[in-house]
């Protein structure tokens, strides 16, 4: 990572993007009309030049060589075509991304008169820009990018984003897919100064550090935020377990909300430090606040030998299923994480079940839940669900992933 007051130059691609004329299967042009964004490598049937990352895919039809859509070019990627438009011919230049981005923001101005600056400002896909994730985090905003094919386009995108996100600096971090080109590493600042690598902002009038230079995604989970917020409304004279918290964005809800104990738990200590620093932020050493490092399933079950019990329990694991072929192992362990912490919630106290895994469907997921309910024995009432919160909206079916339901137990 540059110093922080270090700019990088933004490297000039050695070529401009190319415009690559190209045709697709048959089935390839029925995902294209129907809007998806990804066009793998088996759906496209030639392409016109060797292309690289970045260039622009023009589709034609194969009967009537006409305009069908145009997209991103990866030759690396099984999603060979990341797409931008499917229709009518349109011109991709500076106002097409403008209108994008400035799209992205209309979407986002209710949630930030919501005592909040941390967001996400574009999501992706699912904002028309695939591949492309921006977060802000108090007039920070943080570009990750999951593919090479914005590289050419960043000095471009760099001065539309930060105007509308009013951003003074930009951090840029790359998936592990991306290899760093030039001075462009993950890390690096692109614009303003970054004195320290970990920004306090705000979510619901609570404050949260972001690692934005090396914390994992951009520096935190803003997906939750609403749950967060919901959590803190539960929580009132309850005891709660916030499991798999990470840096414990539900527990600092929980104890805003008046909880009398939350306990978090995560195999992660360097997370749970965190956890820790973001209490302190907004209520010094809280008592109430205990941390439990740990397998959360061995210590659910030590818990449960203990006797104790919890009015409020959230079960939030990371993806248990990142592959089609890995749903089945992801439902049982849904499963054995659900029927493990069943026996913790006291009578009349409730659980969150949460799943984040996009392969998962929603009623499977929920499906899972509720069986283990049902052969607990114990009666239950299913007060809602939700799903995911304004600045993350879904433009297609992959871009769901977030549900999450609440229990109340008898």
């Amino acid at each position: 990572m540059p110093p922080a007051n270090l700019v990088p130059d933004i490297p000039h691609p050695a070529l401009p993007p190319a415009r690559l004329a190209t045709r697709l299967t048959p089935q390839g042009e029925r995902i294209l009309r129907s809007g998806h964004p990804w066009l793998f490598d088996g759906a496209v049937d030639s392409v016109k030049g060797p292309g690289k990352a970045g260039d622009l895919s023009i589709i034609f039809d194969r009967k009537k060589d006409r305009f069908l859509g145009v997209g991103l070019y990866d030759p690396d990627s099984p999603i060979r075509i990341r797409v931008l438009h499917q229709g009518s011919p349109i011109k991709i230049d500076t106002a097409f991304f403008a209108d994008r981005i400035q799209a992205a923001r209309k979407l986002r101005l209710p949630l930030l008169k919501k005592n909040t600056n941390g967001y996400r400002f574009i999501h992706g896909e699912n904002d028309g820009l695939p591949a492309l994730v921006v977060d802000v985090y108090a007039g920070v905003a943080v570009i990750k990018l999951y593919s090479p094919v914005w590289f050419p386009y960043l000095e471009e995108l760099l001065p539309l984003i930060q105007r509308a996100a009013k951003a003074d600096t930009v951090v840029l971090r790359l998936a592990r897919v991306v290899n760093p080109v030039g001075g462009l590493t993950d890390g690096a600042v692109l614009a303003g100064k970054l004195t320290e690598p970990e920004v306090v902002f705000k979510e619901h009038n609570l404050q949260f550090l972001a690692h934005v230079a090396e914390g994992h995604k951009t520096g935190f989970f803003l997906d939750h935020r609403h749950n967060r917020k919901r959590v803190g409304e539960l929580s009132e004279a309850q005891d709660v377990l916030d499991v798999f918290s990470y840096a414990g964005g539900f527990s600092v809800h929980a104890l805003a909300g008046g909880a009398y104990r939350v306990v978090s738990l995560d195999i992660s200590a360097p997370a749970l430090e965190v956890a820790r620093r973001n209490v302190a932020l907004n209520f010094g050493a809280d008592p109430r606040h205990e941390i439990l490092v740990g397998d959360a399933f061995q210590e659910l079950e030590q818990l449960a030998r203990r006797k104790e019990d919890f009015g409020l329990v959230v079960v939030d694991p990371p993806s248990f299923a990142k592959r089609e072929k890995e749903v089945r192992g992801a439902l049982d362990a849904y499963r054995r994480i659900n029927t493990l912490a069943v026996p913790l919630v006291k009578p009349g106290g409730i659980l969150l079940a949460a799943s984040c895994s996009s392969r998962v469907s929603n009623e499977d997921f929920f499906a899972t839940v509720e069986k283990v309910l049902k052969r607990s024995g114990r009666g239950y009432t299913l007060l809602e669900r939700s799903y995911h919160d304004v600045d993350h909206p879904i433009g297609f079916p992959e871009g769901a992933y977030l549900k999450a339901g609440y229990y109340r137990l008898d």
